[in-house]
């Protein structure tokens, strides 16, 4: 089976960072969330700008994808796949179009593991995965598409319960394969921004953060089995030490996405310094090899 659609087009693009940081919010505001709908389309932009794709390259641009999965309503919703959706994928797809030489399509989606269109991303996120629960088919068409080139990127999940519940998940997937803690040496922390060791890639949602914000506190209590101060970043590898799974434990890379416009410190302290550029980062990698 070949490797996900648009991935050498991706890959050529992203070869031409403009490596620019995000230099400032630019007033857009966040479009807030209405009510939740169980088949998402197209989604409400508010004020995030949009722009042409040619339609003959449509298949060949980049597209933030969101993968919709079940769970359990242990700690958090039924509907934890919705965590920062849409917010978050309209900002990133933003930036990388207006940071970066990839072309993006402006349209985020939303996918199934078992959906026939899940290879035409070379890219995909999950978003508060802690309590995920996988059926047999899913945890197979997952592993067929990571092993066939896909990545994966597991996002804002917190505390001991919900790494377990992700870590059992996968082990559906790969049950002969464990998640290794990165060393930030490692160059997906300094493939296009060096983020230098010192730097603490944790990120709490807005409310936390600014709450806090006069301790320096970047971490959320509120998580079943506590552990939530330290971020960690772990990896799932193939045969060729290709990353197929990028793990963000103790971190919220979609609140610096998704509320980016909401404070300006926030924007200045977490979504310049941190997400997005770990975010590029993430998928020069992704693309490259």
């Amino acid at each position: 089976m070949k490797a996900p659609a648009g991935k050498l087009l991706a890959t050529l693009v992203l070869l031409g960072f403009a490596g620019a940081v995000v230099a400032q919010s630019d007033g857009r505001g966040t479009r807030r969330r209405g009510a939740m709908d169980s088949t998402p389309g197209p989604v409400e932009r508010g004020n995030v700008p949009t722009w042409p794709v040619m339609e003959k390259f449509e298949r060949d641009t980049f597209a933030f994808a969101r993968i919709r999965y079940s769970s359990t309503g242990r700690e958090r919703s039924s509907y934890a796949w919705w965590t920062d959706y849409p917010d978050a994928d309209l900002n990133l797809s933003y930036r990388l179009q207006l940071l970066t030489s990839m072309k993006v399509n402006p349209e985020p989606k939303v996918v199934e593991l078992t959906d026939p269109e899940l290879f035409d991303y070379p890219w995909v996120i999950m978003s508060g995965a802690g309590n995920i629960i996988l059926t047999d088919r899913e945890a197979e068409r997952l592993r067929t598409y990571l092993l066939n080139g896909g990545f994966l990127m597991v996002d804002d999940f917190w505390g001991q319960a919900e790494w377990d519940g992700v870590a059992n998940a996968l082990r559906k997937v790969f049950p002969d394969r464990v998640a290794h803690d990165l060393p930030r040496s490692h160059r997906i922390f300094h493939c296009v921004y060096n983020l230098p060791d010192d730097l603490s890639l944790q990120t709490p949602n807005i409310r936390a953060a600014i709450a806090s914000r006069e301790a320096g506190k970047t971490w959320e209590d509120n998580h079943v089995g506590g552990n939530t101060k330290d971020p960690h970043f772990r990896a799932i590898f193939d045969d060729k030490e290709r990353i197929m799974v990028f793990l963000c434990h103790n971190t919220d890379n979609g609140d610096g996405w998704e509320e980016e416009d909401s404070d300006p410190w926030f924007f200045h302290n977490f979504s310049e310094k941190k997400n997005y550029p770990l975010a590029i980062n993430v998928l020069f990698y992704a693309m490259t090899h």
